[in-house]
């Protein structure tokens, strides 16, 4: 699994005043006992459950092959083979939560559309979409990709981006108010697609703060003031850079921008996912955490963040510490974004990757 890496306290101290350098303390391979514990979390998936809210997107693929170019313009001539359809956004997030062998609820908007009956006819039984609303005033949001030799050769979205009406709010609450007391975590996954806005975050933080329930929230940029008082943040290090206003490109760097944030929204903990440099976790005592990547082959990081955010909460509902649950979501995420396309993991595929770090 590699090595993770502590800030040192008093570095990290400095660092925050504005000091020079960031040394650190390295931690050992993972004893035989720890793999065994992390192994004991993946084994309570099953027992654990979350709740997912957010935008749902269907994520559209056209498969093909390229083998001239247009006479028409300097573009190349996709020759279609096939397509397909798959759960993208908090769809996706709820996805690798039940490929993963967990328990989970799914919260969101679709449209009135053919688009919005694919994805719940994808989500499969009844319980699935029980907190699903149809709105017929906006369309389903739908990312088609034109893919050709495991290239991505342009993306065309079909969405609307305003928030959704008050009414509908509402009753997304009243169903996450009337399953808090089966779930062990709750998942916001914001897309900036309308769902998520900043009444329906106050109340969400409001509603888990009275169960106890830890509230994640896989986040963007322009809604950050939204997510005060949350339980954990996953930004990647180009959204934590702009919410920051620190260029997070080194451990050092990466700290500030991390403790930047953790103070400005009061929140518990901060997780960086960093792209080929791994992730960085900052935990409540000021503790930051540097957990390098797992990914021995790159092709696709498209939802890759959905697959870090899934991990990290059923890790956290199957009883793991934050750390445990970051190294875990961390292990999935070098496992999925070695896959063309939205993927996702098993709990079997994370279980054999603990064996081959």
């Amino acid at each position: 699994m590699g090595t993770a890496r502590q800030s040192d306290p008093m570095t990290s101290a400095r660092a925050r005043a504005g000091g020079n350098g960031t040394t650190g303390r390295d931690l050992s391979r993972l004893s035989p006992a720890r793999r065994r514990a992390l192994q004991t979390y993946i084994r309570r998936f099953p027992q654990a459950s979350v709740l997912v809210i957010g935008d749902l997107i269907q994520d559209h693929y056209i498969w093909g092959k390229v083998s001239r170019v247009s006479p028409e313009a300097p573009v190349p001539v996709v020759h279609v083979q096939s397509e397909s359809r798959q759960l993208g956004g908090a769809a996706n997030v709820y996805h690798n939560i039940l490929t993963l062998g967990g328990k989970a609820d799914l919260c969101g908007v679709v449209g009135a559309d053919d688009e919005g009956q694919r994805l719940l006819k994808q989500l499969g039984g009844r319980a699935a979409k029980q907190g699903i609303v149809v709105d017929p005033d906006r369309p389903t949001t739908c990312k088609s990709r034109v893919v050709a030799h495991h290239q991505q050769i342009v993306r065309f979205d079909v969405e609307r981006v305003a928030e959704i009406k008050e009414p509908i709010q509402r009753r997304l609450l009243r169903y996450v108010e009337s399953r808090l007391r089966h779930i062990a975590c709750l998942v916001v996954s914001d897309y900036a697609k309308g769902v998520v806005t900043a009444p329906l975050m106050a109340e969400l933080t409001r509603l888990t703060a009275l169960r106890r329930v830890p509230i994640i929230v896989d986040p963007k940029v322009d809604h950050f003031s939204y997510y005060k008082g949350v339980t954990i943040i996953t930004p990647n290090h180009l959204e934590a850079g702009q919410a920051s206003g620190i260029r997070a490109e080194d451990d050092q760097s990466v700290t500030e921008a991390g403790e930047v944030i953790r103070q400005r929204l009061g929140c518990r903990s901060v997780l960086i996912t960093r792209g080929e440099k791994g992730m960085s976790l900052f935990e409540p005592d000021g503790a930051a955490w540097h957990i390098p990547t797992m990914a021995r082959q790159v092709f696709d990081v498209t939802g890759a963040g959905d697959t870090v955010i899934g991990t990290l909460a059923l890790a956290l509902a199957a009883g793991a510490s934050l750390r445990d649950s970051a190294i875990l979501a961390n292990q999935a995420a070098g496992i999925v974004v070695g896959m063309v396309g939205t993927a996702t993991v098993t709990a079997a595929q994370l279980t054999e990757a603990l064996h081959h770090d």
